[in-house]
């Protein structure tokens, strides 16, 4: 896995906005480069505040949206359409404003038929092992980005402080109960998962968060501090203001914006 780099930006807004031409620029490459890309989403407010970005700049019409799978890290078991469900929100932010194709939007399950939250996490390991190549690392595509937001006790996608799914190493999706963060049933991705992609991006802001960046770049455990396990295979970065960066370790990070 590789070793995080830190990017400090002024404050959300501009974390947002920064996020966001780093994402276009990546996916031009990637599509430049293989032909298509892999992306997985994130949900909170400065992950769908990153989407609007991309949405709000006429650069993403660099990317070629036809030739890009978007998946999700996680995703709250409610109804389909619901406002609080992340693929809602990212559909309102960036989804419904550019042409992605259906087949290659990969939307995480929900309770419509009676499925279980264990049904659809099953579902949806299978469609990303449907998805993986030869050439990837395990029973997931090697994803060219993978966005993570982060809480306040360190958790990343649906993968809490202490929780059983931690222990996880076969699966690459798992339902989670009794979530500490409403709602309490939620599917996430496992750290196997996370940890098979190209570029992990942990995106974060507010001071609430200054605590959990600096436990996840000071080497904790992930079973208490799940975000220490967000790597990715060739490159990590922290994309952080300068709040939430207030208490990293000394000469880890770089002020990106005046």
């Amino acid at each position: 896995m590789s070793v995080p780099s830190v990017i400090v930006h002024r404050d959300a807004d501009v974390l947002a906005q920064a996020v966001a031409a780093r994402l276009i620029t990546r996916l031009v490459d990637t599509q430049a480069a293989r032909g298509s890309a892999h992306l997985v989403l994130t949900g909170g407010t400065i992950g769908i505040a990153v989407l609007a970005a991309v949405a709000a700049t006429s650069a993403r019409d660099a990317v070629d949206w036809h030739a890009l799978d978007i998946w999700w890290g996680d995703e709250r078991f409610l109804p389909t359409g619901d406002p609080e469900r992340n693929d809602t929100q990212a559909r309102e932010a960036l989804l419904g404003h550019v042409e992605v194709s259906p087949r290659r939007v990969h939307w995480m399950g929900s309770p419509e038929g009676g499925a279980s939250p264990e049904d659809a996490a099953d579902a949806y390991a299978d469609e990303l092992r449907a998805a993986a190549r030869p050439e990837d690392h395990g029973p997931v595509p090697s994803f060219d980005v993978l966005m993570l937001g982060m809480g306040p006790d360190a958790h990343i996608a649906s993968l809490f402080p202490g929780q059983p799914a931690l222990y996880e190493q076969d699966r690459s999706v798992v339902a989670v109960h009794g979530s500490p963060k409403p709602p309490p049933t939620r599917l996430s991705l496992t750290l196997p998962a996370i940890q098979a992609a190209r570029e992990v991006w942990v995106v974060a802001a507010g001071s609430e968060k200054a605590q959990a960046v600096h436990l996840a770049l000071s080497g904790g455990g992930v079973v208490q501090v799940p975000a220490a396990g967000a790597r990715g295979r060739q490159r990590t970065l922290f994309l952080l203001d300068r709040a939430s960066a207030a208490k990293i370790p000394p000469g880890l990070g770089r002020i990106a914006s005046p």
